[in-house]
């Protein structure tokens, strides 16, 4: 991965473990929203169902996993 793209996945990442909190029930569709605020400038609606960087929402879950290894959530 590119140094700007692992910038962007870490930054996202962050995002979204800053916005789920302490629960991580949900990661999931905490990584969709800060990908899609990302690619479209907004944070989606509950039905909103424009494309999103797949690899790029993959490689936030990843990350978020990895830390989640890392740090025992």
């Amino acid at each position: 991965m590119d140094e700007p793209m692992e910038e962007i996945v870490e930054l996202l990442a962050s995002l979204a473990v800053e916005r789920m909190g302490p629960d991580l029930n949900d990661f999931e569709r905490y990584c969709w929203m800060v990908v899609h605020e990302h690619r479209h400038g907004f944070v989606p609606t509950e039905y909103d169902i424009r494309e999103i960087d797949e690899d790029l929402y993959t490689a936030v879950l990843n990350r978020i996993r990895k830390r989640n290894e890392s740090c025992n959530y």
